[in-house]
């Protein structure tokens, strides 16, 4: 709270540092770090069709900022004022957009009011609707309003356009999530990463990753980690880096050791140490998406308890078959990569051991079932060239 309060005192004199009155500049508005993944495609095909037109990145949340706040595509990055109209004036007539991008589900009506009034192209992006939203209620008038001000919607799927048009919009395109893009072009990338190569260097080896965990997640899984044979190697990155709950995590190991990566850094543990724990904590950010490489099994945390699943198609395009908790209805890439049996949902110890001994024991399984994932990633890819050819036709850069 502290963050999501004092990050907001310095957004006005940020922007007024930045941005000169002749810039050109787009402006995407992310909820959190989800909505900046699904942003990204197309700020960097818009950065690189317009290179001298300026990126401005707003957050929500202090979880996406702090993670993004140094990011390379942006020329700005701050929290978004609060929705008040005189905070929204100021803010759009300091940024002075060109094109306003929010991403999925973020509306603020005295934002969409501002934008509307100064006739500002304003789209929406990997859009998400669900029949419980308030747009779709009686009492929804207001909202529905807010929504009503975007010149165009890019949906991720036929339900969406369906629930928008229910409510008599118009100008809707299903062209799915641009995380399917995004995650695309990391099996491109040098995924290399030292420290897992000397943690996974043994015979054999079968390496689970853990990947944006919460205790609720963890619960589930350090029954098989205590029982799992010598050649099974976790690592295990949570969502937040606490070191109290880490300490709490490694005291519930009875049968293996574990080592965390700032150990490592400090050059506490040997490389030896390292080839021969059973268990890496990774307790930094950024390496995720990397590590997810090396996975021959991946458990996606979030689902388990009420925070929200995490992305699942970071370790899906590298062909990794899935393991998440219980609760993931507002996923739609969830439930169809699971109806593809492509993943698996569990909603408690002896579930989550079940499926972790057939993926371990089987490997045509565990190879079939990874590959479901792949394909359903280059199966699905293609929202971003639609959005800019949208873009491109309507000549607003």
């Amino acid at each position: 709270m502290k963050l999501f309060v004092n990050g907001r005192k310095n957004t006005f004199t940020i922007l007024k540092n930045v941005i000169k009155p002749i810039d050109q500049n787009i402006w995407f508005h992310c909820a959190s770090l989800g909505e900046f993944e699904q942003g990204l495609p197309i700020m960097e095909a818009l950065k690189s069709k317009h290179p001298s037109t300026k990126i401005i990145i707003t957050f929500f949340s202090p979880s996406g900022y702090e993670q993004k706040k140094n990011t390379p595509i942006a020329d700005v990055v701050c929290y978004l004022p609060m929705d008040t109209l005189s905070r929204a004036k100021k803010f759009i007539e300091l940024v002075n957009p060109t094109l306003a991008v929010f991403v999925k589900y973020e509306v603020w009506p005295n934002y969409m009011t501002t934008l509307k009034n100064k006739q500002i192209k304003t789209i929406l992006i990997s859009g998400l609707f669900r029949k419980e939203q308030v747009y779709f209620k009686p009492f929804g008038n207001f909202m529905r309003g807010a929504l009503a001000k975007f010149d165009h919607y890019f949906v991720q799927n036929q339900e969406s356009k369906e629930l928008l048009e229910s409510i008599k919009l118009s100008n809707i395109s299903v062209s799915g999530d641009t995380r399917f893009d995004r995650v695309s072009h990391q099996i491109e990338m040098d995924n290399a990463v030292k420290f897992m190569d000397e943690f996974t260097n043994i015979p054999n080896c079968t390496c689970i990753i853990c990947g944006s965990t919460w205790p609720e997640d963890e619960e589930v899984l350090i029954d098989y980690i205590n029982s799992a044979s010598s050649n099974v190697k976790f690592v295990i990155a949570p969502h937040k880096i606490d070191l109290q709950k880490i300490k709490t995590l490694r005291q519930k190991l009875t049968s293996t050791t574990s080592v965390t990566y700032s150990e490592y850094k400090k050059g506490t543990i040997s490389n030896k140490k390292l080839e021969e724990t059973n268990l890496l904590i990774v307790d930094t950010i950024g390496y995720l998406t990397k590590i997810y490489s090396y996975a021959d099994i991946a458990y996606v945390g979030g689902a388990m308890g009420e925070t929200g699943l995490h992305n699942i198609l970071e370790p899906a395009t590298f062909g990794v078959p899935i393991i998440i908790g219980k609760n993931f209805v507002k996923f739609p890439e969830a439930e169809r990569l699971r109806s593809l049996a492509g993943l698996f949902s569990v909603s408690n110890k002896e579930e989550c051991n079940t499926i972790l001994n057939k993926l371990v024991s089987d490997a045509n399984f565990r190879k079939k079932t990874g590959m479901i994932c792949g394909h359903f990633v280059n199966s699905n890819t293609g929202a971003t060239n639609i959005i800019i050819e949208y873009l491109d036709q309507q000549k607003i850069l």
